[in-house]
Protein backbone atom coordinates (compact mmCIF):
# COMPACT_ATOMS: atom_id res chain seq x y z
CA UNK A 1 0.00 0.00 0.00
CA UNK A 2 2.75 2.47 0.92
CA UNK A 3 3.71 1.95 -3.10
CA UNK A 4 0.21 3.33 -4.05
CA UNK A 5 0.14 6.72 -1.20
CA UNK A 6 3.84 7.43 -2.29
CA UNK A 7 2.72 7.39 -6.31
CA UNK A 8 0.04 9.85 -5.36
CA UNK A 9 1.92 11.94 -3.04
CA UNK A 10 4.36 12.17 -5.64
CA UNK A 11 1.82 14.06 -8.15
CA UNK A 12 -0.72 15.05 -5.99
CA UNK A 13 -3.54 13.00 -6.33
CA UNK A 14 -6.79 13.19 -4.09
CA UNK A 15 -8.17 9.94 -4.21
CA UNK A 16 -7.60 6.45 -6.38
CA UNK A 17 -10.44 4.08 -6.62
CA UNK A 18 -9.83 0.93 -7.42
CA UNK A 19 -12.93 -0.84 -9.28
CA UNK A 20 -13.87 -4.94 -9.55
CA UNK A 21 -16.94 -6.67 -10.19
CA UNK A 22 -16.54 -10.96 -10.44
CA UNK A 23 -19.78 -10.94 -12.48
CA UNK A 24 -18.96 -8.85 -15.15
CA UNK A 25 -15.16 -9.38 -14.70
CA UNK A 26 -14.56 -5.55 -13.78
CA UNK A 27 -11.06 -4.56 -13.32
CA UNK A 28 -10.67 -0.79 -13.28
CA UNK A 29 -8.99 2.51 -11.77
CA UNK A 30 -10.40 5.47 -11.45
CA UNK A 31 -8.00 8.38 -10.56
CA UNK A 32 -8.94 12.12 -9.16
CA UNK A 33 -6.04 14.40 -9.14
CA UNK A 34 -7.23 17.86 -7.99
CA UNK A 35 -10.61 19.35 -8.13
CA UNK A 36 -9.71 22.74 -6.78
CA UNK A 37 -11.42 24.25 -9.96
CA UNK A 38 -14.34 21.78 -10.31
CA UNK A 39 -14.93 18.11 -10.83
CA UNK A 40 -13.01 16.03 -12.24
CA UNK A 41 -13.54 15.32 -15.89
CA UNK A 42 -11.24 12.84 -17.57
CA UNK A 43 -12.37 9.89 -20.15
CA UNK A 44 -12.21 6.24 -19.17
CA UNK A 45 -9.26 4.08 -21.21
CA UNK A 46 -9.55 0.36 -22.34
CA UNK A 47 -6.54 -1.12 -23.07
CA UNK A 48 -4.63 -4.41 -22.40
CA UNK A 49 -2.21 -3.41 -19.75
CA UNK A 50 0.30 -6.26 -19.62
CA UNK A 51 0.37 -5.24 -15.84
CA UNK A 52 -1.91 -3.74 -12.80
CA UNK A 53 1.29 -1.68 -12.25
CA UNK A 54 1.10 -0.14 -15.70
CA UNK A 55 -2.35 0.72 -15.64
CA UNK A 56 -2.05 2.56 -12.24
CA UNK A 57 0.88 4.84 -13.79
CA UNK A 58 -1.44 5.18 -16.80
CA UNK A 59 -4.13 6.46 -14.78
CA UNK A 60 -1.86 8.38 -12.46
CA UNK A 61 0.09 10.36 -15.00
CA UNK A 62 -3.37 11.06 -17.31
CA UNK A 63 -5.03 11.90 -14.59
CA UNK A 64 -2.71 14.67 -13.36
CA UNK A 65 -2.47 15.73 -17.24
CA UNK A 66 -6.34 16.44 -17.35
CA UNK A 67 -5.73 18.85 -14.34
CA UNK A 68 -3.90 20.96 -16.19
CA UNK A 69 -5.06 20.72 -19.05
CA UNK A 70 -8.49 22.13 -17.56
CA UNK A 71 -6.69 24.71 -15.62
CA UNK A 72 -4.68 25.94 -18.88
CA UNK A 73 -8.09 25.71 -21.33
CA UNK A 74 -9.72 28.15 -18.65
CA UNK A 75 -12.63 25.64 -17.69
CA UNK A 76 -13.96 25.49 -14.28
CA UNK A 77 -13.16 21.70 -14.41
CA UNK A 78 -10.46 19.55 -12.15
CA UNK A 79 -8.66 16.45 -13.17
CA UNK A 80 -8.91 12.76 -13.27
CA UNK A 81 -8.70 9.36 -15.83
CA UNK A 82 -10.30 5.75 -15.52
CA UNK A 83 -8.71 3.41 -17.47
CA UNK A 84 -10.75 -0.56 -17.30
CA UNK A 85 -8.38 -3.33 -18.09
CA UNK A 86 -8.97 -5.53 -20.80
CA UNK A 87 -9.03 -6.28 -24.52
CA UNK A 88 -11.10 -3.17 -26.46
CA UNK A 89 -11.77 -5.48 -29.43
CA UNK A 90 -12.80 -8.53 -27.72
CA UNK A 91 -13.51 -7.81 -23.78
CA UNK A 92 -16.92 -5.15 -23.68
CA UNK A 93 -20.75 -6.01 -23.09
CA UNK A 94 -22.78 -3.74 -22.06
CA UNK A 95 -22.92 -5.36 -18.41
CA UNK A 96 -18.95 -4.31 -18.39
CA UNK A 97 -19.73 -1.13 -19.25
CA UNK A 98 -23.08 -0.72 -16.89
CA UNK A 99 -20.86 -1.63 -13.92
CA UNK A 100 -18.44 0.88 -14.54
CA UNK A 101 -20.99 3.67 -14.54
CA UNK A 102 -21.63 2.35 -11.10
CA UNK A 103 -18.36 3.26 -9.72
CA UNK A 104 -18.83 6.30 -11.15
CA UNK A 105 -22.01 7.00 -10.06
CA UNK A 106 -20.91 5.94 -6.44
CA UNK A 107 -18.26 8.86 -6.44
CA UNK A 108 -21.28 11.27 -6.45
CA UNK A 109 -20.04 13.48 -8.98
CA UNK A 110 -16.36 14.01 -7.85
CA UNK A 111 -15.48 12.39 -11.40
CA UNK A 112 -17.46 13.24 -14.64
CA UNK A 113 -16.32 9.96 -17.44
CA UNK A 114 -16.41 10.24 -21.13
CA UNK A 115 -14.93 8.26 -23.92
CA UNK A 116 -10.99 7.87 -24.86
CA UNK A 117 -8.51 5.80 -26.40
CA UNK A 118 -10.44 2.11 -26.53
CA UNK A 119 -14.03 3.61 -25.82
CA UNK A 120 -16.49 4.45 -27.97
CA UNK A 121 -19.73 6.80 -27.74
CA UNK A 122 -21.46 3.70 -27.36
CA UNK A 123 -19.64 2.40 -24.55
CA UNK A 124 -20.46 5.81 -22.81
CA UNK A 125 -24.32 4.92 -23.68
CA UNK A 126 -24.20 1.95 -21.39
CA UNK A 127 -22.59 3.87 -18.33
CA UNK A 128 -25.47 6.74 -19.07
CA UNK A 129 -27.57 3.79 -17.83
CA UNK A 130 -26.12 3.72 -14.68
CA UNK A 131 -24.73 7.18 -13.88
CA UNK A 132 -25.44 11.15 -14.79
CA UNK A 133 -21.66 11.79 -14.33
CA UNK A 134 -21.03 10.96 -17.73
CA UNK A 135 -20.57 12.98 -21.39
CA UNK A 136 -19.52 11.95 -24.88
CA UNK A 137 -22.70 10.67 -25.33
CA UNK A 138 -24.63 10.43 -28.65
CA UNK A 139 -26.06 14.17 -30.08
CA UNK A 140 -29.76 12.37 -30.37
CA UNK A 141 -29.50 12.26 -26.67
CA UNK A 142 -28.64 15.71 -26.27
CA UNK A 143 -24.73 15.19 -25.77
CA UNK A 144 -21.53 15.81 -28.35
CA UNK A 145 -20.87 12.42 -29.81
CA UNK A 146 -17.29 11.84 -31.19
CA UNK A 147 -15.37 14.52 -29.82
CA UNK A 148 -12.15 13.74 -32.15
CA UNK A 149 -13.09 16.05 -34.60
CA UNK A 150 -13.26 18.87 -31.93
CA UNK A 151 -10.08 17.68 -30.54
CA UNK A 152 -7.95 17.34 -33.96
CA UNK A 153 -9.23 20.89 -34.94
CA UNK A 154 -7.54 21.80 -31.45
CA UNK A 155 -4.39 20.14 -32.30
CA UNK A 156 -4.43 21.56 -35.95
CA UNK A 157 -5.07 25.22 -34.83
CA UNK A 158 -2.08 24.13 -32.33
CA UNK A 159 0.43 22.98 -35.11
CA UNK A 160 -0.89 26.61 -36.86
CA UNK A 161 0.73 28.64 -34.01
CA UNK A 162 4.00 26.51 -33.87
CA UNK A 163 4.33 26.72 -37.34
CA UNK A 164 4.09 30.58 -37.15
CA UNK A 165 6.41 30.55 -33.52
CA UNK A 166 9.02 28.08 -35.57
CA UNK A 167 8.76 28.91 -38.71
CA UNK A 168 7.47 32.04 -39.51
CA UNK A 169 4.90 30.75 -41.94
CA UNK A 170 1.06 31.10 -41.93
CA UNK A 171 0.05 28.19 -44.12
CA UNK A 172 0.95 24.48 -43.96
CA UNK A 173 1.72 23.87 -48.00
CA UNK A 174 4.92 22.14 -48.72
CA UNK A 175 5.68 21.16 -45.19
CA UNK A 176 5.74 17.67 -44.16
CA UNK A 177 4.08 16.15 -41.16
CA UNK A 178 4.88 12.85 -39.77
CA UNK A 179 1.96 11.69 -38.07
CA UNK A 180 2.17 8.53 -35.57
CA UNK A 181 -1.12 7.03 -34.96
CA UNK A 182 -3.92 7.35 -37.19
CA UNK A 183 -7.37 6.44 -35.47
CA UNK A 184 -10.41 8.66 -34.27
CA UNK A 185 -8.40 12.10 -33.52
CA UNK A 186 -4.94 11.16 -36.33
CA UNK A 187 -7.70 10.56 -38.76
CA UNK A 188 -9.55 13.83 -38.69
CA UNK A 189 -6.21 15.65 -37.81
CA UNK A 190 -4.27 14.05 -41.18
CA UNK A 191 -7.62 15.62 -43.22
CA UNK A 192 -7.09 19.27 -41.80
CA UNK A 193 -3.35 18.98 -42.52
CA UNK A 194 -4.17 17.57 -45.96
CA UNK A 195 -6.79 20.69 -46.64
CA UNK A 196 -3.78 23.02 -45.72
CA UNK A 197 -1.62 21.79 -48.47
CA UNK A 198 0.60 19.26 -45.68
CA UNK A 199 2.67 16.31 -47.26
CA UNK A 200 1.76 13.30 -44.60
CA UNK A 201 4.02 10.74 -43.61
CA UNK A 202 1.97 8.10 -41.71
CA UNK A 203 2.40 4.95 -39.24
CA UNK A 204 0.25 3.01 -37.24
CA UNK A 205 -0.18 -0.68 -36.44
CA UNK A 206 -3.73 -0.43 -37.52
CA UNK A 207 -3.50 -1.33 -41.56
CA UNK A 208 -7.41 -0.28 -41.89
CA UNK A 209 -6.38 2.70 -40.39
CA UNK A 210 -3.60 3.31 -42.55
CA UNK A 211 -5.20 2.78 -46.03
CA UNK A 212 -7.82 4.94 -45.08
CA UNK A 213 -5.87 7.90 -44.69
CA UNK A 214 -3.33 6.70 -47.67
CA UNK A 215 -6.73 6.38 -49.80
CA UNK A 216 -7.98 9.82 -48.96
CA UNK A 217 -5.61 12.09 -48.18
CA UNK A 218 -2.79 10.28 -50.21
CA UNK A 219 -0.12 9.94 -47.51
CA UNK A 220 3.07 7.58 -47.51
CA UNK A 221 3.60 5.17 -45.10
CA UNK A 222 6.69 4.55 -42.99
CA UNK A 223 7.42 2.14 -40.48
CA UNK A 224 6.55 2.33 -37.21
CA UNK A 225 9.88 3.00 -35.51
CA UNK A 226 11.12 4.74 -38.67
CA UNK A 227 8.54 7.79 -38.13
CA UNK A 228 11.52 9.00 -35.87
CA UNK A 229 14.34 9.50 -37.87
CA UNK A 230 11.94 10.56 -40.78
CA UNK A 231 13.28 13.46 -42.28
CA UNK A 232 10.12 15.70 -41.84
CA UNK A 233 8.98 19.07 -40.61
CA UNK A 234 6.86 18.29 -37.86
CA UNK A 235 6.49 15.32 -35.78
CA UNK A 236 2.76 15.09 -34.69
CA UNK A 237 2.45 12.10 -32.09
CA UNK A 238 -1.47 10.81 -31.74
CA UNK A 239 -1.41 7.67 -30.21
CA UNK A 240 0.14 6.30 -27.06
CA UNK A 241 2.16 8.59 -24.36
CA UNK A 242 6.16 8.52 -23.85
CA UNK A 243 7.32 8.46 -27.06
CA UNK A 244 9.78 11.46 -26.47
CA UNK A 245 12.74 9.68 -24.41
CA UNK A 246 16.14 9.02 -24.27
CA UNK A 247 16.34 6.96 -27.28
CA UNK A 248 14.02 8.99 -29.80
CA UNK A 249 15.02 12.50 -29.14
CA UNK A 250 18.20 12.23 -30.70
CA UNK A 251 17.07 10.59 -33.49
CA UNK A 252 14.55 13.28 -34.77
CA UNK A 253 15.25 15.20 -38.00
CA UNK A 254 11.69 17.63 -37.08
CA UNK A 255 12.20 21.48 -35.98
CA UNK A 256 8.73 20.92 -34.65
CA UNK A 257 6.56 17.99 -31.95
CA UNK A 258 2.97 18.62 -31.86
CA UNK A 259 0.08 16.01 -31.55
CA UNK A 260 -2.87 15.31 -29.96
CA UNK A 261 -1.06 12.18 -28.04
CA UNK A 262 -1.14 12.50 -23.61
CA UNK A 263 1.92 12.30 -21.87
CA UNK A 264 4.38 12.58 -24.70
CA UNK A 265 7.54 13.29 -22.55
CA UNK A 266 8.53 10.58 -20.80
CA UNK A 267 10.40 12.59 -18.17
CA UNK A 268 8.69 16.34 -18.51
CA UNK A 269 11.16 17.79 -16.95
CA UNK A 270 14.67 16.16 -19.03
CA UNK A 271 13.45 15.34 -22.07
CA UNK A 272 11.45 18.70 -22.59
CA UNK A 273 15.12 20.69 -22.11
CA UNK A 274 16.57 17.71 -24.66
CA UNK A 275 14.08 18.97 -27.01
CA UNK A 276 14.74 22.40 -26.07
CA UNK A 277 18.72 21.75 -26.57
CA UNK A 278 18.12 20.57 -29.99
CA UNK A 279 16.20 23.59 -30.55
CA UNK A 280 12.86 21.51 -31.36
CA UNK A 281 9.91 23.62 -30.45
CA UNK A 282 7.34 21.28 -28.75
CA UNK A 283 4.02 21.89 -28.33
CA UNK A 284 3.09 21.35 -24.79
CA UNK A 285 0.35 18.11 -25.24
CA UNK A 286 -2.27 18.77 -22.60
CA UNK A 287 -2.55 22.37 -24.08
CA UNK A 288 -2.58 21.83 -27.93
CA UNK A 289 -4.66 18.20 -27.06
CA UNK A 290 -7.37 20.15 -24.97
CA UNK A 291 -10.12 20.75 -28.07
CA UNK A 292 -11.82 17.04 -26.60
CA UNK A 293 -12.34 18.59 -23.03
CA UNK A 294 -13.43 21.72 -24.48
CA UNK A 295 -15.66 19.69 -26.49
CA UNK A 296 -16.96 17.41 -23.64
CA UNK A 297 -17.16 20.12 -20.96
CA UNK A 298 -19.52 21.81 -23.31
CA UNK A 299 -22.09 19.17 -22.53
CA UNK A 300 -22.42 20.19 -19.08
CA UNK A 301 -23.15 23.41 -19.54
CA UNK A 302 -25.52 22.66 -22.55
CA UNK A 303 -23.88 21.52 -25.57
CA UNK A 304 -23.62 24.02 -28.43
CA UNK A 305 -21.12 22.83 -31.01
CA UNK A 306 -20.43 26.24 -32.85
CA UNK A 307 -19.01 27.40 -29.20
CA UNK A 308 -16.87 24.51 -28.82
CA UNK A 309 -15.29 24.66 -32.46
CA UNK A 310 -14.50 28.29 -31.60
CA UNK A 311 -12.90 27.58 -27.87
CA UNK A 312 -10.63 24.66 -30.17
CA UNK A 313 -9.51 27.32 -32.24
CA UNK A 314 -8.34 29.47 -29.30
CA UNK A 315 -5.46 27.01 -29.01
CA UNK A 316 -3.64 29.04 -31.13
CA UNK A 317 -3.53 32.10 -29.05
CA UNK A 318 -3.21 29.71 -25.73
CA UNK A 319 -0.12 28.51 -27.28
CA UNK A 320 1.43 31.68 -28.59
CA UNK A 321 1.29 32.83 -25.13
CA UNK A 322 3.09 29.69 -24.00
CA UNK A 323 5.76 30.58 -26.32
CA UNK A 324 6.05 34.15 -25.66
CA UNK A 325 6.34 33.50 -21.66
CA UNK A 326 8.80 30.66 -22.34
CA UNK A 327 11.02 32.68 -24.12
CA UNK A 328 10.64 35.44 -21.69
CA UNK A 329 11.47 33.39 -18.91
CA UNK A 330 13.66 31.60 -21.07
CA UNK A 331 12.74 28.00 -20.01
CA UNK A 332 10.88 25.36 -21.41
CA UNK A 333 7.41 25.46 -23.01
CA UNK A 334 6.19 22.72 -20.97
CA UNK A 335 7.58 24.73 -17.89
CA UNK A 336 5.82 27.95 -18.99
CA UNK A 337 2.33 25.86 -19.57
CA UNK A 338 2.69 24.19 -15.97
CA UNK A 339 2.81 28.02 -14.46
CA UNK A 340 0.11 29.26 -16.73
CA UNK A 341 -1.88 25.86 -15.22
CA UNK A 342 -0.11 26.16 -11.93
CA UNK A 343 -1.36 30.07 -10.86
CA UNK A 344 -5.17 29.39 -12.38
CA UNK A 345 -5.42 26.09 -9.71
CA UNK A 346 -3.47 28.72 -6.94
CA UNK A 347 -5.58 31.18 -7.89
CA UNK A 348 -9.02 29.46 -7.81
CA UNK A 349 -8.26 27.67 -4.66
CA UNK A 350 -7.30 31.04 -2.77
CA UNK A 351 -10.72 32.63 -3.74
CA UNK A 352 -12.42 29.23 -2.35
CA UNK A 353 -10.68 29.31 0.77
CA UNK A 354 -11.42 33.59 0.85
CA UNK A 355 -15.04 32.96 -0.29
CA UNK A 356 -16.30 29.94 0.99
CA UNK A 357 -16.84 28.90 4.81
CA UNK A 358 -15.00 25.93 5.55
CA UNK A 359 -16.16 22.38 5.80
CA UNK A 360 -16.27 21.45 9.65
CA UNK A 361 -15.34 17.78 10.66
CA UNK A 362 -18.54 16.46 9.92
CA UNK A 363 -18.68 17.70 6.43
CA UNK A 364 -20.91 20.38 6.48
CA UNK A 365 -20.34 23.72 5.70
CA UNK A 366 -19.68 25.85 8.79
CA UNK A 367 -20.26 29.59 8.83
CA UNK A 368 -18.70 30.78 12.45
CA UNK A 369 -15.04 29.58 10.86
Amino acid sequence: MSIIFDSMNKKGHEEVVFCHEKDTDLKAIIAIHNTTIGPALGGCRMWNYPTEEEALTDVLRLSRGMSYKAAIAGLNLGGGKAVIIGNAKTDKTETLFRSFGRFVEGLSGRYITAEDVGTSVKDMEWVRMETKYVTGISRALGGSGDPSPITALGVFSGIKATVKKQLGKDSLVGLKVGVQGVGHVGYYLCKNLAEDGAQLFVTDIDSDALKRVVDEFSADVIGVDDIYEADVDIYAPCALGATLNDYTIPKLKCAIVAGAANNQLEDEIRHAEMLKDRGILYAPDYAINAGGLINVANEIEGYNRERAFSQAEGIYDLLMTIYAQADKEGVTTHQAASKVAEKRMKDVGLLKNVYLPKKNVMGKRDSSI
